[in-house]
Formats: structure tokens, C-alpha cells, sequence
């Protein structure tokens, strides 16, 4: 074995285990998508880490008319609520067979298209397939929908995972994607490439030597891309509008629920976190109301995170519709469609609900009724409007008081850390992507020359 085979057998890549050869794919692909579902047919399990608006969609279901023709039983497709119409209405837009099923008895052919609610109601045995849409729904790693997908999904040949770019210094999504995809189990991947994060109890970071490395191992199940030329292909037709971000502040009264103290402190734990926002929840209510009628004729998305945020905006915005987490799944789908469709102008809802899936082009508005800590919340749920496809500039405004402050700097210093992921995983992707290995010839061009000393001794 050469120095160089042996460099390159230390190599952590994950093994294809789907088609040697890859029939001819939709026309109606662009050829980005077409490589991308190319290579995710000749893995066999992989995930496709697209930015939204790129087409995972149209890639998930040209994949599961493929494998379906090739093993010759169903495909099981999972997504957030009301988005399985969404899948179907694009399926039969380009002409592939899809459907809604609500259990198992409603399984066909093709495409077989349900809400994560109700895997229950479905058998493992006889598919051909599996399509986990919004995958990210598997980063916890002792979540009781986790453990049951990774159990449903063991036996299935042919496993694809879907999820825009996952979030940022969150890598132990990577290894739950890994370990449902059958590449690494999650804890080998943690223990391969990180350490413990001394400073974030319970957090994970990247070794420093071991970043290429790393990013190599997850290019050979994954493709993560922001824009076509992520891959070397033309960004024409998917140039983002302007996305135009306002802060509006609260003073909160310090002097209120002080106790002996002249001011209340406000700290960063999660229970005085919820205190102020309760104490707040009224006055950010008001002028979120304030913005949202100063554009009457707007389609308007207004984000809340807690059901006393939502009371207090149902009463200052008459006509909205609430879509809260404690109705039933036929009546919050209902409503999320008739948003989509624009038989409803404004809805209210958390990101936790409607923050993943659905494309909200038509609606070029959001407002956010304060924030959580969590950066994929607030990306995602911007990115049901911003997203490639929409043609007029986004104008999202976040509502917070002045005591949230903090909340504001980590989802800023979250966003920075979200782009630096993303240019690493864009390297490796690239790399991977280019299929070739270059090998120069040695062509020295001076002649080489004893050393003064070794001429003495000659």
C-alpha cells in the first residue's frame, strides 16, 4: 500500500447502498435538483440539506417515484401539518403520482404522503421508501418521535431526509440524520470529531483538526445547499428579494413587581424570562397591533411563543385567526390552508406549529411578538415568506421590550455562527460535488544543485 492509499483509507466516508445505475429523471428538474436526486438515489439513504425554495419537494418525490419503480412497493412520505397537500398539488403539477394518506389502509402506489401525528396508524413493512420532510424534527436524542422513527425507519431500504440548513453549533442534529440514515450512530460521530464544551454544559464543539475531515464524512450522505452555486451552478432565477428586518422596543416599567428593590432585575433564566414577557405581553400586543394595521391591505403573519402572547394579540386584532397547538389537527390544518390559499388575511400562530414547510410566497409580512432563544425558530419561521420564489422584499418587525436585550444579541451572534456553518459545509459540498481528483506531474524547473559542503566531501 502506497503512503497515499493508506492517507486515504484513514478517510471516514459513508458507504452508497442504492442504485448502481439511476434511470433518466423528470425534465422538469433544474439540473442542480437532478444531481442532487442522482446522488441521493446512489446512496440510498442520505438527506438533503436545502435551502428553502430550492426544491425538496419536487427532489423527495422524483426520489420516491424512483424508488418506487425500483423496489416495486410504496413510499412513505412524513411532513408538518397541512403541508402534505402542498406535496401532492406540486406532485401532480409535474405529473407524478402521489396522495394524501390519513392510515394505512389509504397506502398506493407512488407516493404516499402523512402527517408526523399519524405514524402511528402506519405499518413499516412493504415500503420501498421513506421520506422524512422537515427532518429536523429528529435532533432530540431521547424524544419519544425520534426513538419511534429511528425504530419505524430501520428496516427500510431506501431512507431520505429533508430540512433546510440545520442550525447552527447544533451538530448533534447531524448525528441524529446520521444515525437515522444508517451512516454513524450519533454517539460515534460525537465521539470521532468533538469535544465536550466546557463552557455550554451538555454542548458539543468541533475539533479543530478535524473540521475538513468532518465536513468530507457528512458530504458523502449529505448535499447542503444555499444557492445553486453552492454546487457551481447559476444562481439566475433564485436571487432572494431584500429582507428587511425592524426592531421595535417596549420600554418595560422596572418600577412594577420590584418587590423592596427600587427596580426589578431581569436576569437570563428561562422563569424571569417568562415573567417579563408576561409583563410585557400587553404593551408589545399593542404596538404590534399598530404595525400590522398601518399595512391594512397585507397579508400579515403574526409569530407568538406562548398562548398569553397569543390571547393579548387576538384581542387587539379582530378578524385575525389563531392557530393554537391545543386545537384539533383537522382544525388547525384548515386554517393554515385557508391562509395559504388566501381565503384568511392574517393568521396567528407559533413556530412551533406553522414555523416549517409551508410556502407562504404570497405573504411578504411578519411580525414577531418578541423571540425565544432559538435562532432555527425565528430562521425558519422568516423563511416561510423570504424564500426563493417570493418576488416582492420582505418586511419582518420584531417586537421587544427592552429587558429582552439579551434574547436579541444571541439570536444576532446565532445568525453570524449560522453563516460560518454554512460556508464550511458549502467546501465540502463543492469538493465532493466535483467528482475528480487532480494529480499534478512533477516538472521542476531549476536543475538541482549539490550543497557547498557535500562537493568538498565528493
Amino acid at each position: 500500500m502506497s503512503y497515499l492509499d493508506f492517507l486515504q483509507s484513514k478517510i471516514e466516508l459513508a458507504p452508497l447502498r442504492g442504485m448502481e445505475s439511476v434511470p433518466a429523471l423528470s425534465s422538469s428538474m433544474f439540473p442542480y435538483q437532478r444531481d442532487v436526486t442522482e446522488f441521493l438515489l446512489r446512496a440510498g439513504c442520505g438527506a438533503a440539506f436545502l435551502d428553502t425554495g430550492l426544491g425538496k419537494s419536487l427532489i423527495s418525490l422524483e426520489w420516491g417515484r424512483v424508488v418506487h419503480e425500483h423496489t416495486k412497493a410504496p413510499v412513505l412520505m412524513l411532513a408538518p401539518l397541512a403541508v402534505s397537500h402542498q406535496h401532492v398539488a406540486e406532485a401532480h403539477k409535474f405529473g407524478l403520482e402521489a396522495r394524501v394518506a390519513k392510515c394505512q389502509d389509504d397506502i398506493g402506489p407512488g407516493v404516499n404522503v402523512t402527517n408526523y401525528e399519524r405514524l402511528h396508524l402506519f405499518k413499516q413493512g412493504g415500503l420501498g421508501g421513506i421520506v422524512l420532510d422537515e427532518s429536523s424534527i429528529i435532533k432530540s436524542f431521547t424524544g419519544i418521535t425520534t426513538r419511534k422513527l429511528m425504530q419505524f425507519a430501520d428496516s427500510i431500504p431506501f431512507r431520505l431526509a429533508c430540512t433546510a440548513t440545520p442550525a447552527p453549533n447544533d451538530h448533534m442534529e447531524l448525528g441524529q440524520h446520521s444515525q437515522f440514515l444508517g451512516a454513524m450512530p450519533s454517539n460515534e460521530m460525537l465521539s470521532r470529531w468533538f469535544i465536550a464544551d466546557q463552557r455550554n454544559m451538555g454542548r458539543y464543539r468541533l475539533k479543530h483538526h478535524g473540521v475538513k475531515s468532518f465536513w468530507a464524512w457528512v458530504a458523502s450522505w449529505a448535499r447542503c445547499m444555499s444557492k445553486p452555486s453552492d454546487l457551481g451552478y447559476s444562481d439566475e432565477g433564485f436571487t432572494l428579494p431584500p429582507l428587511n428586518l425592524h426592531r421595535h422596543v417596549v420600554q418595560a416599567d422596572l418600577t412594577h413587581d420590584a418587590g423592596d428593590a427600587l427596580f426589578r432585575t431581569p436576569d437570563t433564566s428561562a422563569t424571569a424570562i417568562h415573567k417579563e414577557k408576561r409583563l410585557t405581553a400587553e404593551a408589545r400586543a399593542r404596538m404590534t397591533a399598530e404595525v400590522v394595521m398601518s399595512e391594512p391591505d397585507e397579508a400579515w403573519i403574526v409569530w407568538c411563543d406562548t398562548d398569553y402572547e397569543a390571547d393579548e394579540l387576538v384581542r387587539v386584532l379582530p378578524g385575525f385567526v389563531e392557530v393554537r397547538g391545543s386545537m384539533s389537527a383537522e382544525r388547525k390544518e384548515s386554517a393554515l390552508i385557508g391562509f395559504s390559499s388566501g381565503s384568511i388575511r392574517g393568521i396567528i400562530t407559533k413556530p412551533d406549529i406553522a414555523g416549517f414547510g409551508l410556502n407562504w410566497q404570497h405573504c411578504a409580512r411578519q411580525a414577531f411578538i418578541g423571540l425565544s432563544f432559538s435562532y432555527e425558530k425565528f430562521y425558519q419561521a422568516v423563511r416561510r415568506s423570504w424564500r426563493f420564489g417570493q418576488t416582492r422584499p420582505v418586511d419582518a418587525h420584531v417586537i421587544m421590550a427592552d429587558t429582552e436585550n439579551n434574547i436579541w444579541q444571541a439570536i444576532s451572534r446565532k445568525s453570524h455562527d449560522h453563516e460560518a456553518m454554512k460556508n464550511h459545509m458549502r467546501a465540502a459540498m463543492k469538493a465532493a460535488h466535483e467528482h475528480r481528483k487532480v494529480k499534478l506531474n512533477y516538472c521542476p524547473s531549476m536543475a538541482a544543485t549539490l550543497p557547498a559542503w557535500l562537493k568538498e566531501v565528493a
